[in-house]
């Protein structure tokens, strides 16, 4: 079964109180989702303050195709987001775009969001006419192979073992 099916049933399963939007269209939530990243990746992004991530945030209300950030509403209530970026890793400049900041929150676990989430920048990515997307993760390579996502390299960034995979939008 296709990647985008499964995320789909996933999701319609776990959650028919489920929507994703646009942060543009929930300029509201910014500042939840911005925490929610500041908490589950500061250890990453040691010396990077909460005020610098929000600033940086910013930028995904610009309407632009690169950044954007999706949020998953359940019932109204902020439950996941992801982003697309530019840069995600400064260190691999040639690597663009990237899917980064794939969140779901605690309560809302195990419910499709954080697939529908990543299916819907998948989603983006191709209809930007992207040929591959990045991402890198210290622990869920399993999750996005099961995305039809494709791991290439595994190094240490930032204290981490992280795997690099991509998946080609076309």
């Amino acid at each position: 079964m296709p990647a985008e099916l499964l995320a789909r049933k996933a999701a319609a399963a776990y959650s028919s109180a489920m929507e994703i939007y646009n942060i543009i269209d929930q300029r509201q939530h910014l500042e939840t989702i911005t925490r929610w990243h500041h908490h589950e990746w500061a250890a990453m992004n040691v010396g990077r303050s909460f005020e610098s991530r929000l600033a940086d945030m910013q930028a995904h209300l610009a309407g632009n195709s690169v950044p954007a950030t999706w949020i998953a509403l359940i019932d109204g209530q902020p439950a996941g987001s992801a982003s697309i970026l530019d840069d995600d890793m400064p260190e691999r400049p040639e690597l663009k775009p990237w899917l980064a900041s794939v969140f779901t929150h605690p309560d809302f676990r195990h419910r499709g969001i954080g697939r529908a989430l990543v299916q819907r920048v998948m989603d983006h990515a191709r209809d930007s006419g992207f040929s591959t997307l990045y991402l890198y993760t210290p622990d869920k390579a399993h999750f996005y192979a099961q995305l039809d996502w494709e791991s290439f390299e595994v190094l240490p960034y930032h204290g981490s073992t992280v795997t690099l995979m991509s998946w080609k939008c076309n």
